[in-house]
């Protein structure tokens, strides 16, 4: 579905991409995950043919996205995350628009979407939230089934209730054979939906896989109290000692790190031992992976 390699594009003496390589197979979810002015909408840009490569290769569903983007666009939906609307349309009238361009909505599938968002169709854009501007675009993006979806930052602004709608019209298409390029910040959104995932740092690919593959995303994050004059050593040493607790670090008396999701029990029996006052557990952000296993790599770099 897109096949990237060796991918360049310079904006005068700029990189925004220095030989980015990028896969996307049919019927698969692949996540598209880096730091800010990695690189990630300048290669989306690319392959919705807006913008032309320096060099390197990009084919989308088998044809060139710049020479070909009319043909390409047939068979293609994308979401951007920062939507700009037509003030004076209603938000009906913006569907129909988007996806006549496209061939037309399938109006069951269309009813269906605007009742799963809960959409008002008959307001006008101006009258719009963020987060139902953003509800808009992904009506009309799954209004009319598409080979292949490009989604950036997609749930911007929506609620977890309609983050639940959304990642179940992902399944949806999923399902039916389509394949979707999902470039998010959220890692619990991209640990539920995605197959795959390719992380870009500075333009460059750094790794791709599956989440397995890629344990470091799928990691538990603790902060830890220790719980009294003394008590962060010792309990720094036994934690230290576990297999599977990565990225140990303590300052004033708190502990931070990182366990593999397969030996959580063992880390929490022990922190039951240690009893310690206060413990927070979560996933990582996204800004802290990138911190802790890639370095921040922001200098110089282009969104």
């Amino acid at each position: 579905m897109i096949d990237v390699s060796g991918l360049r594009k310079h904006f005068g003496r700029t990189a925004a991409l220095d030989g980015l390589d990028l896969q996307v197979r049919p019927g698969e979810v692949h996540g598209f995950l880096g730091p800010n002015g990695a690189g990630k909408s300048t290669t989306l840009r690319i392959l919705l043919g807006l913008i032309r490569a320096s060099g390197g290769r990009a084919t989308v569903l088998g044809r060139d996205p710049w020479a070909d983007a009319v043909v390409v666009h047939r068979d293609l939906a994308y979401v951007p995350g920062d939507v700009g609307l037509w003030p004076n349309l209603s938000g009906g009238q913006i569907i129909d628009l988007l996806t006549r361009l496209r061939g037309g909505a399938d109006p069951q599938l269309r009813r269906q979407l605007v009742e799963d968002f809960e959409l008002d169709t008959t307001k006008l854009a101006r009258q719009y939230s963020r987060g139902n501007r953003q509800k808009v675009v992904l009506v009309a993006a799954f209004s009319r089934p598409a080979r292949l979806y490009l989604l950036d930052e997609p749930t911007s602004g929506l609620d977890p209730v309609m983050e639940a709608v959304f990642a179940r019209h992902v399944e949806r298409v999923r399902a039916e054979g389509s394949a979707v390029l999902l470039s998010s910040h959220i890692l619990s959104e991209v640990e539920r939906l995605c197959d795959r995932v390719t992380i870009i740092r500075a333009g460059r690919t750094v790794q791709t896989g599956t989440l397995a593959e890629l344990r470091e995303l799928t990691r538990t994050t603790f902060r830890v109290a220790a719980g009294g004059d003394g008590a962060a050593p010792v309990a720094a040493a036994v934690l230290g000692s576990l297999v599977g607790v990565t990225s140990l670090r303590t300052a004033d008396g708190t502990l931070e790190f990182d366990v593999d999701p397969d030996r959580l029990p063992e880390v929490l029996a022990e922190l039951a031992r240690l009893r310690p006052s206060t413990v927070l557990a979560g996933p990582p952000s996204l800004e802290q992976l990138f911190l802790r296993h890639y370095g921040d790599g922001t200098e110089g770099e282009v969104r």
